[in-house]
Protein backbone atom coordinates (compact mmCIF):
# COMPACT_ATOMS: atom_id res chain seq x y z
CA UNK A 1 0.00 0.00 0.00
CA UNK A 2 2.96 2.45 0.84
CA UNK A 3 4.48 1.75 -2.59
CA UNK A 4 1.22 2.90 -4.11
CA UNK A 5 0.82 5.21 -2.34
CA UNK A 6 4.24 6.74 -3.29
CA UNK A 7 3.22 6.34 -7.04
CA UNK A 8 0.40 8.07 -7.04
CA UNK A 9 2.22 11.24 -5.04
CA UNK A 10 4.63 10.93 -7.68
CA UNK A 11 2.48 10.86 -10.37
CA UNK A 12 0.39 13.75 -9.18
CA UNK A 13 3.82 15.93 -8.17
CA UNK A 14 5.19 15.00 -11.88
CA UNK A 15 1.72 16.06 -13.43
CA UNK A 16 1.41 19.50 -11.27
CA UNK A 17 4.81 20.54 -12.43
CA UNK A 18 4.09 19.60 -15.92
CA UNK A 19 1.10 21.73 -15.83
CA UNK A 20 2.91 24.51 -14.56
CA UNK A 21 5.60 24.45 -17.06
CA UNK A 22 2.81 24.21 -19.80
CA UNK A 23 0.81 27.30 -18.46
CA UNK A 24 3.62 29.58 -17.64
CA UNK A 25 3.54 32.28 -19.40
CA UNK A 26 6.47 33.42 -21.97
CA UNK A 27 6.87 35.27 -25.06
CA UNK A 28 6.68 32.19 -27.50
CA UNK A 29 3.27 31.25 -25.61
CA UNK A 30 0.07 32.74 -26.96
CA UNK A 31 -0.83 34.14 -24.39
CA UNK A 32 2.73 36.24 -24.59
CA UNK A 33 1.41 37.97 -27.62
CA UNK A 34 -0.90 40.20 -26.69
CA UNK A 35 1.75 42.00 -24.63
CA UNK A 36 2.77 44.67 -26.09
CA UNK A 37 6.61 43.85 -25.18
CA UNK A 38 7.61 40.70 -23.93
CA UNK A 39 11.72 40.15 -23.12
CA UNK A 40 13.31 37.78 -23.87
CA UNK A 41 13.28 34.69 -21.22
CA UNK A 42 10.18 36.67 -19.30
CA UNK A 43 8.38 33.72 -17.03
CA UNK A 44 4.66 34.50 -15.87
CA UNK A 45 4.14 31.41 -13.50
CA UNK A 46 0.87 29.55 -13.63
CA UNK A 47 -1.66 30.16 -12.14
CA UNK A 48 -1.86 33.92 -12.56
CA UNK A 49 -3.74 36.41 -11.63
CA UNK A 50 -6.14 38.88 -13.29
CA UNK A 51 -3.77 40.10 -16.16
CA UNK A 52 -6.25 42.36 -18.77
CA UNK A 53 -4.90 45.36 -20.57
CA UNK A 54 -1.64 43.98 -22.09
CA UNK A 55 -1.35 45.77 -25.46
CA UNK A 56 -0.17 48.24 -22.56
CA UNK A 57 2.35 46.74 -21.03
CA UNK A 58 5.78 45.88 -21.29
CA UNK A 59 7.95 43.71 -19.57
CA UNK A 60 11.61 43.81 -19.90
CA UNK A 61 14.37 40.92 -20.14
CA UNK A 62 15.05 38.02 -18.30
CA UNK A 63 12.00 39.40 -15.55
CA UNK A 64 10.25 36.68 -13.70
CA UNK A 65 6.28 37.03 -12.40
CA UNK A 66 5.72 34.82 -9.71
CA UNK A 67 2.29 33.10 -9.03
CA UNK A 68 -1.44 34.80 -9.11
CA UNK A 69 -0.14 38.16 -9.28
CA UNK A 70 -1.83 40.70 -11.08
CA UNK A 71 -1.24 42.98 -13.80
CA UNK A 72 -3.72 45.12 -15.15
CA UNK A 73 -4.10 48.57 -17.08
CA UNK A 74 -7.44 50.13 -16.63
CA UNK A 75 -10.61 49.48 -15.15
CA UNK A 76 -11.25 45.96 -16.90
CA UNK A 77 -10.87 44.64 -20.36
CA UNK A 78 -12.19 46.19 -23.63
CA UNK A 79 -11.22 49.44 -22.46
CA UNK A 80 -9.16 51.95 -25.03
CA UNK A 81 -6.48 53.56 -22.63
CA UNK A 82 -4.43 54.87 -26.00
CA UNK A 83 -1.60 54.72 -27.96
CA UNK A 84 1.44 54.47 -25.45
CA UNK A 85 2.07 51.89 -22.34
CA UNK A 86 1.15 52.35 -19.11
CA UNK A 87 2.45 49.45 -17.12
CA UNK A 88 6.03 49.40 -17.90
CA UNK A 89 8.49 46.62 -15.87
CA UNK A 90 12.43 46.73 -16.15
CA UNK A 91 14.40 43.96 -17.07
CA UNK A 92 15.79 41.27 -14.63
CA UNK A 93 13.05 41.76 -12.36
CA UNK A 94 11.56 39.67 -9.78
CA UNK A 95 8.14 39.75 -8.57
CA UNK A 96 7.05 38.06 -5.47
CA UNK A 97 3.91 35.93 -5.66
CA UNK A 98 0.23 37.25 -5.08
CA UNK A 99 1.44 41.21 -6.04
CA UNK A 100 -0.43 43.23 -7.60
CA UNK A 101 0.12 45.76 -10.07
CA UNK A 102 -2.98 47.99 -11.31
CA UNK A 103 -2.02 50.94 -13.50
CA UNK A 104 -3.91 53.73 -14.77
CA UNK A 105 -1.81 56.26 -16.46
CA UNK A 106 1.43 55.53 -15.91
CA UNK A 107 3.81 52.91 -13.53
CA UNK A 108 7.28 52.95 -14.25
CA UNK A 109 9.27 49.56 -12.48
CA UNK A 110 13.09 49.76 -12.78
CA UNK A 111 15.59 46.65 -13.95
CA UNK A 112 16.73 44.73 -11.12
CA UNK A 113 13.48 45.59 -9.02
CA UNK A 114 12.82 42.90 -6.29
CA UNK A 115 9.48 42.52 -4.21
CA UNK A 116 8.57 40.13 -1.63
CA UNK A 117 4.89 38.32 -1.85
CA UNK A 118 1.67 40.24 -1.80
CA UNK A 119 3.11 43.81 -2.66
CA UNK A 120 0.57 46.28 -4.05
CA UNK A 121 1.37 49.16 -6.58
CA UNK A 122 -1.21 50.99 -7.98
CA UNK A 123 -1.49 54.88 -9.79
CA UNK A 124 -5.18 54.97 -8.68
CA UNK A 125 -6.89 56.07 -5.62
CA UNK A 126 -10.41 56.78 -4.65
CA UNK A 127 -11.30 60.31 -3.45
CA UNK A 128 -13.52 61.64 -0.57
CA UNK A 129 -14.04 65.76 -1.72
CA UNK A 130 -17.82 64.98 -2.06
CA UNK A 131 -18.81 64.11 1.57
CA UNK A 132 -22.47 63.41 0.70
CA UNK A 133 -21.21 60.89 -2.15
CA UNK A 134 -20.45 57.22 -1.89
CA UNK A 135 -16.73 57.26 -2.30
CA UNK A 136 -16.70 54.34 -4.15
CA UNK A 137 -19.12 56.39 -6.49
CA UNK A 138 -16.63 59.49 -6.63
CA UNK A 139 -14.22 59.55 -9.62
CA UNK A 140 -10.98 58.20 -8.77
CA UNK A 141 -7.73 60.23 -9.01
CA UNK A 142 -4.50 59.29 -11.03
CA UNK A 143 -0.97 59.85 -10.12
CA UNK A 144 1.92 58.23 -11.98
CA UNK A 145 4.10 55.82 -9.94
CA UNK A 146 8.26 55.64 -10.31
CA UNK A 147 10.29 52.55 -8.50
CA UNK A 148 13.80 52.81 -9.59
CA UNK A 149 16.22 50.39 -10.56
CA UNK A 150 17.48 47.96 -7.69
CA UNK A 151 15.33 48.51 -5.23
CA UNK A 152 13.61 45.55 -2.98
CA UNK A 153 9.93 46.07 -1.68
CA UNK A 154 9.22 44.05 1.14
CA UNK A 155 6.39 41.67 1.72
CA UNK A 156 2.67 43.54 1.72
CA UNK A 157 4.26 46.67 0.86
CA UNK A 158 1.94 49.56 -0.51
CA UNK A 159 3.01 51.91 -2.91
CA UNK A 160 0.58 54.23 -3.48
CA UNK A 161 -0.40 56.89 -5.87
CA UNK A 162 2.50 59.63 -6.84
CA UNK A 163 5.00 57.81 -5.37
CA UNK A 164 8.93 58.14 -6.56
CA UNK A 165 11.15 55.83 -5.41
CA UNK A 166 14.87 56.26 -6.42
CA UNK A 167 17.82 53.82 -7.48
CA UNK A 168 18.46 51.37 -5.11
CA UNK A 169 15.56 52.25 -2.43
CA UNK A 170 14.19 49.65 0.43
CA UNK A 171 10.74 49.62 1.65
CA UNK A 172 9.91 47.50 4.42
CA UNK A 173 7.53 44.96 5.03
CA UNK A 174 4.16 46.50 5.48
CA UNK A 175 4.91 49.77 4.57
CA UNK A 176 2.45 52.15 3.16
CA UNK A 177 4.43 54.50 0.88
CA UNK A 178 3.64 58.21 -0.69
CA UNK A 179 5.81 60.49 -1.33
CA UNK A 180 9.16 61.00 -2.96
CA UNK A 181 12.59 59.36 -1.61
CA UNK A 182 15.57 59.82 -2.97
CA UNK A 183 18.20 57.27 -3.93
CA UNK A 184 19.57 54.58 -1.42
CA UNK A 185 17.09 55.49 0.85
CA UNK A 186 15.13 53.15 3.56
CA UNK A 187 11.51 53.54 4.62
CA UNK A 188 9.33 51.95 6.77
CA UNK A 189 6.06 52.68 8.74
CA UNK A 190 2.69 53.41 8.21
CA UNK A 191 2.53 56.14 6.68
CA UNK A 192 5.75 55.15 5.37
CA UNK A 193 8.71 57.72 6.61
CA UNK A 194 12.40 57.71 5.68
CA UNK A 195 14.54 55.99 7.90
CA UNK A 196 17.90 55.48 6.84
CA UNK A 197 19.75 57.00 3.61
CA UNK A 198 23.18 56.57 2.16
CA UNK A 199 25.59 59.24 1.48
CA UNK A 200 29.13 58.39 0.44
CA UNK A 201 30.69 60.69 3.16
CA UNK A 202 28.73 58.93 5.84
CA UNK A 203 27.54 55.46 4.76
CA UNK A 204 24.35 54.23 5.73
CA UNK A 205 23.15 56.52 8.82
CA UNK A 206 19.52 57.96 10.23
CA UNK A 207 18.39 61.16 8.57
CA UNK A 208 18.99 64.28 9.34
CA UNK A 209 22.85 62.46 10.55
CA UNK A 210 24.50 64.04 7.96
CA UNK A 211 23.88 67.42 8.25
CA UNK A 212 24.65 67.47 11.91
CA UNK A 213 27.72 65.84 11.32
CA UNK A 214 28.40 68.31 8.81
CA UNK A 215 27.28 71.72 10.94
CA UNK A 216 29.60 70.59 13.70
CA UNK A 217 32.33 70.19 10.82
CA UNK A 218 32.02 73.42 9.99
CA UNK A 219 31.32 75.08 13.51
CA UNK A 220 34.79 72.79 14.67
CA UNK A 221 36.86 74.46 11.64
CA UNK A 222 35.27 78.11 12.36
CA UNK A 223 36.47 77.70 15.73
CA UNK A 224 39.79 76.91 15.15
Amino acid sequence: MSLLRRAKGTLIHRAYAAILRAGAISPASPAGYRFRRLGAGVSIAFPPGAIFGEQWTEIGDHTLIGERVSLSCGMGPGVDLGPDSILRIGGSCSIGRGTHIVAHQSIDIGDDVFTGPYVYITDQNHVYDDPEVPIGRQWPRNSPVSIGSGSWLGAGAIILPGTVLGRQCVVAAGAVVRGCFPDHSVVAGVPAKLVRRYTPEHGWHPPGVALAMTHQAVNHQAAS
